[in-house]
């Protein structure tokens, strides 16, 4: 883990810009600014704009301006199709040699790879540099980054990173953070389904959910979706999405398309990822990835259980 020296500044005070002001994006973006770097952002939604300017940073009126305008230029968007637009059709043709372009996106790593070389032929820096953790670390500055640079480039960019996060990992060159995040959501994932069909089981004998947290907590069981996640989302009542089921069904796509093409069995992702299908089927795309425990509760005929507000 890397902590913030406050008083270190980044060499020669570089502009910074932010493509992809979502649930992810805008808060990062908001650390970035108010800890002292210069932003100048872009969304197609207005109101992300909108909100870094109030903190005092400058909105952008399309992503070619960003481009001309920034040293280094952060994009946090949905998948890969958006990333080559922004990044090959809007970044590259309109940013100064040397610009340094830091996608934070999840997507395809075979993707990455022709984005980083397009990037890298256009005489300017890539790095990759994908964030662990939910949507309220993003909220608190504690967002986890896997990077994959250059020792130069990871220099160059560590500044920025330790203002919206508090771990930042060194993964390898342009390429290993987003390998490292697939690795990560892979996991993360299906354990997720794996907690709900747990949780729906024990809605069905009637045990009560609270005890079975304590208990499941404290053995080998154990697991960071319900020690942290659960308790505070699905199981509190709260679905709205920090991370939703449709971008959780498309990681794990990414993760087992990425096997296949190493010939890497992974039988057991592929049936959380039609899990994830049904869920989506049922109505439940959009909400948090807590949420596919009421999806299975919902399938299986079962009160979806709720912790008593004083937990």
């Amino acid at each position: 883990m890397i902590q913030r020296n406050r008083k270190e500044t980044p060499m020669s005070n570089p502009k910074i810009g932010f493509i992809g002001l979502g649930r992810m994006g805008r808060p990062m973006a908001s650390n970035l600014q108010r800890k002292g770097f210069a932003t100048l952002s872009y969304d197609v939604n207005p109101q992300g704009v909108a909100a870094l300017v109030a903190l005092g940073g400058r909105g952008a009126a399309s992503i070619e301006e960003v481009a001309r305008e920034s040293d280094i230029i952060f994009t946090m968007l949905p998948a890969h199709p958006e990333v080559r637009s922004v990044v090959l059709d809007g970044i590259v043709p309109h940013a100064r040699p040397g610009t340094l372009v830091v996608d934070m996106s999840t997507i395809d790593p075979l993707a990455t790879d022709e984005v980083a070389a397009a990037v890298e032929a256009a005489g300017l820096g890539f790095v990759d540099a994908p964030v662990g953790r939910l949507a309220t670390h993003a909220d608190r500055g504690e967002c986890l980054f896997m990077v994959g640079a250059s020792a130069e480039n990871f220099a160059r960019v560590k500044p920025m990173l330790e203002a919206m996060g508090t771990t930042i990992h060194h993964c390898g060159p342009a390429g290993a953070g987003i390998r490292m995040k697939v690795v990560n959501n892979y996991l993360a994932i299906a354990a997720c389904q794996l907690n709900a069909e747990t949780l729906t089981l024990a809605a069905r004998f009637g045990l009560d959910v609270e005890r079975t947290i304590d208990i499941l907590n404290g053995t080998t069981a154990n697991n960071g979706h319900l020690k942290t996640n659960f308790p505070v989302k699905v199981l509190a009542g709260d679905i709205e999405p920090g991370f939703q089921i449709d971008l959780a069904h498309k990681d794990l796509g990414l993760a087992l398309t990425s096997a296949s093409a190493m010939k890497v069995p992974l039988a057991m992702g592929a049936a959380a990822r039609e899990c994830l299908q049904l869920a989506r089927s049922r109505g439940f795309g959009g909400k948090d990835f807590s949420a596919l425990l009421d999806a299975w509760c919902d399938l299986a005929g079962v009160a979806a259980p709720r912790l008593p507000s004083k937990s």
